[in-house]
């Protein structure tokens, strides 16, 4: 490995770590050392790395690995054992000074670390943990910490992880255990979901003694989250929907993250040759909402897929999918119409619905009502009901796609 000053090693680490895209920080607890003790905040300012917190924070962080060298040999992996790259790697001791000096400069509010694999996976565990063990009982620090977790690793280094971090983080990889066969040969899907099982359970325990106990440790408060690759393998968005349900309902996670493939330079035979259509990781994105928010399950959500391909639309979003498959469901009386059937009204998000729903206790709606709880009354008119509107025939028009649905408005969730 050739030798580089601090400069270089942040040059070709932070670009490395730029492929994982599970960095965020909702969920985490406010801290602050205004009262003089202690060093940084997990309020919001200015950074590097900008994740995005459910109401609207924008929390920067540090995103570097440890080291891009590798044991493994993963296919879709750009810092894989066999890949033609720069090598580089950092000391525990160097991404401290680093943080610290990068929050001085209120450059970031805290770290998201990830790492490739040294000697050997507890190894690269032990030193992951020893960054953040130093950054909070040496310096004090208490913003933002998300570590990216060794599955390969001894339970109790992985445990460890939990105690400094705020959000702890075990990618799946792969929708399937067949893909992950495939392309990752050298990892293993039994240990990762039992990584990440085991996650839980602590999670669960240490929140249980925090209850009774002031002096139980802090363990994990934002939670775990995971990452799949997208478009790597054969895997339907219909597969990689019922893969994070799964997860979601098997290991309490926070957060399921999707990754659309990327070529790479000399990249495996095995890969395909174009990266999948960015606007999939949206839509899956907006599943992932779905399920989480609009309280859809999961074979809602696929049935809005196409049954050939188990592919979802990529020209509309899953909701005005699953509505024009849908179509006797609606239209929804604004002013009846139950809270789950309001959700899944396009165009009308889980804050308009509880709007609805508070001022229809004290009068009726008119159109003019609604509209002014969504950015487009044009996509919400066909499918609902008010005391001034009813939208004959509109239901059944063989363009309602298109007039639901403006080009302008897809990148939008659902409003």
């Amino acid at each position: 490995m050739a030798q580089f000053d601090v400069r270089q090693k942040l040059e070709i680490l932070a670009d490395a770590a730029k492929y994982d895209a599970s960095c965020a920080s909702s969920g985490a607890p406010r801290r602050t050392s205004r009262d003089g003790k202690g060093i940084g905040s997990t309020g919001p300012g200015m950074g590097i790395c900008h994740a995005y917190a459910p109401d609207g924070r924008c929390i920067s962080l540090l995103k570097i690995l440890l080291t891009n060298s590798c044991i493994f040999d993963c296919h879709y992996c750009i810092n894989r054992k066999s890949s033609n790259v720069r090598r580089a790697r950092f000391t525990a001791q160097e991404v401290v000074e680093l943080t610290l000096a990068f929050y001085k400069r209120n450059y970031v509010e805290g770290l998201f670390l990830s790492s490739g694999i040294i000697k050997s996976s507890d190894y690269t565990m032990e030193q992951i943990v020893e960054v953040a063990r130093s950054l909070r009982q040496n310096h004090g620090f208490r913003g933002y910490v998300h570590l990216k977790t060794i599955p390969d690793a001894d339970p109790d280094l992985v445990r460890q992880a939990g105690l400094y971090a705020d959000r702890v983080s075990i990618n799946v990889e792969l929708p399937t255990i067949a893909g992950l066969a495939r392309l990752a040969p050298d990892k293993s899907a039994p240990r990762i979901e039992g990584a990440m099982a085991g996650m839980k359970n602590a999670i669960i325990d240490t929140a249980d003694a925090k209850k009774r106990y002031k002096s139980a440790p802090r363990f994990a408060p934002a939670g775990q989250s995971t990452q799949m690759i997208v478009g790597a393998d054969a895997a339907t968005d219909g597969d990689i929907i019922a893969r994070a349900s799964g997860l979601y309902g098997q290991f309490g996670l926070r957060r399921v993250y999707y990754s659309a493939f990327s070529p790479i330079p000399d990249a495996s035979s095995v890969l395909p040759l174009q990266r999948p259509p960015l606007m999939r990781e949206h839509r899956l994105y907006q599943s992932d909402w779905l399920m989480r928010f609009y309280d859809y399950r999961p074979d809602e959500v696929v049935a809005a897929a196409d049954p050939a391909t188990g592919m979802l639309p990529l020209d509309i979003d899953p909701k005005l999918a699953w509505a024009l498959k849908f179509r006797e469901r609606f239209p929804a009386d604004i002013n009846r119409a139950p809270r789950e059937l309001l959700l899944r009204v396009p165009g009308l998000g889980t804050k308009a619905v509880a709007a609805v729903l508070a001022a229809r206790r004290w009068r009726r709606l008119r159109l003019d009502d609604v509209a002014r709880l969504t950015q487009s009354i044009a996509k919400v008119r066909p499918f609902i009901v008010t005391d001034d509107w009813r939208p004959t025939g509109m239901i059944d028009r063989l363009d309602l796609k298109s007039v639901a649905a403006p080009k302008a408005k897809q990148l939008e969730l659902f409003g």
